[in-house]
């Protein structure tokens, strides 16, 4: 993530949309991977999309900072094979007053003025149930939450972002896409984080299994 001025190539992000070019990107990384299956290309570019756009903002919330990160305003680059490499800022963002923690809080700018639209395109455009796309997201606001955890909860739950996806509805009141994509269980001697909806990549040749995390027995230890 840098500001859209110091990106090469980079164009905005509607316009991407909005013109053909996100279906020439999965054209060109099917072609790149031999990948046959339009969804499994499409949620595997939505992974590379998620991870660039929430672990950065994640991290910057919890620094007190907010980033701006409405899809009208931003930019985004491709890398050679279709997948994004860089997404584009219109300026730096600022400091934010919210309380450190509250993932709920957190979130609602990333789903309001980004997500929902993005989950939209991923449906109409790459043949993407949204369910699959939320949990595809969910994976990385996970990640980046639980590893800048400074502390503790005072009940002694070790699964920081636990309340992301046990709410039924976020703070202004609507329904909570996240409600249930991840569950942590009990496997072995070890706890587990598992997906609820599997996100296809087994579907694409010579990309490995996410382990543990996926939601489909059979592919756990492919």
């Amino acid at each position: 993530m840098m500001l859209s001025s110091d990106i090469e190539g980079a164009v905005p992000i509607s316009d991407f949309f909005g013109s053909g070019g996100f279906s020439a990107a999965l054209d060109t990384y099917a072609a790149s991977r031999g990948g046959t299956d339009r969804r499994a290309v499409a949620s595997m570019w939505s992974l590379y999309y998620f991870s660039l756009l929430t672990i950065p903002y994640i991290v910057a919330r919890r620094a007190h900072h907010a980033l701006p990160v409405a899809a009208r305003s931003m930019t985004i680059a491709l890398a050679e094979d279709g997948l994004p490499r860089a997404l584009g800022l219109a300026d730096e963002g600022d400091w934010s007053d919210s309380e450190e923690g509250d993932l709920l809080s957190f979130v609602m700018p990333l789903v309001s003025q980004n997500l929902a639209e993005i989950v939209a395109h991923l449906k109409t455009q790459g043949g993407i149930a949204p369910k699959l796309a939320w949990n595809n997201a969910a994976v990385y606001i996970d990640y980046a939450f639980n590893a800048t955890e400074r502390k503790r909860p005072a009940d002694g739950d070790a699964w920081a972002s636990r309340s992301l996806f046990s709410a039924p509805h976020l703070p202004d009141g609507s329904a909570n896409p996240f409600l249930g994509c991840l569950r942590h269980e009990i496997d072995g001697e070890e706890t587990v984080c598992r997906r609820k909806i599997c996100c296809l990549r087994y579907l694409l040749p010579g990309i490995p299994s996410c382990g543990n995390l996926c939601a489909l027995p059979a592919q756990r230890k492919q």
